[in-house]
């Protein structure tokens, strides 16, 4: 079996329990009052403006028998750039202080998820990093062009509140095919073992920042 198959296969139990989130699910049911959906996007700032610095540390901390990887870092940081100011865009869209956001202090789940990424690139393994990419590209193809459109048409907001999970969605999907061929030639057990481990802490990391997130039903808003 190739390694993105043992990869997903070996972390099933946990992308499980990240997808099973009230958080989620109300989510993508189109459940979740504008006070949640913004809540969400604050916490997806402070977490997604790191997404290029982490990049380059793993492309700075990779060593030469992965030059090839070194490379492939370089598409991703060309395609994530500036990602973040997306979604302070979306914020204005939906009527929020987007500067605030920017301002604000992250949640305590959100810092430690960023902390723990920069950890596993300095301390455990540069190529861990790829676990993160796992988690938050293959939730955002699962669900986030079925939140948006949902969230939208409960909310009545306009598309341009939404191109942060629009681009994240199910367009996205080829995003997830560069990734699985970028793992299938990780042939070394050392570094599938890092990746593996990585991707088993980031659904627990990235499950905590939505559980940490205020869940008011569009309902009781």
């Amino acid at each position: 079996m190739a390694f993105y198959d043992d990869l997903l296969q070996a972390t099933e139990q946990e992308r499980n329990e990240l997808l099973s989130i009230p958080f989620i699910q109300m989510g993508a049911a189109g459940k979740l009052s504008l006070e949640s959906y913004l809540a969400f996007l604050g916490q997806a700032y402070h977490h997604v403006k790191h997404t290029v610095p982490l990049l380059m540390a793993t492309g700075g901390q990779l060593p030469e028998r992965l030059e090839w990887l070194r490379a492939a870092i370089g598409e991703y940081i060309e395609e994530e750039m500036g990602h973040q100011e997306w979604i302070l865009n979306d914020i204005e869209a939906c009527g929020g202080d987007k500067e605030a956001v920017r301002r604000a202090t992250p949640l305590p789940a959100t810092e430690l998820m960023v902390s723990y990424a920069y950890d596993t690139v300095f301390r455990i393994g540069a190529v861990g990093f790829f676990g993160m990419v796992l988690v938050l590209e293959g939730t955002s193809v699962a669900l986030a062009t079925r939140a948006a459109e949902n969230i939208q048409k409960s909310l009545g907001l306009p598309k341009s509140a939404f191109s942060y999970l629009t681009s994240h969605g199910s367009l996205d999907v080829g995003h997830v095919d560069f990734f699985a061929s970028l793992m299938n030639r990780l042939d070394d057990p050392k570094d599938q073992a890092i990746v593996t481990h990585a991707a088993k802490m980031f659904y627990r990391l990235y499950g905590d920042i939505f559980r940490s997130l205020p869940l008011i039903p569009l309902d009781r808003a």
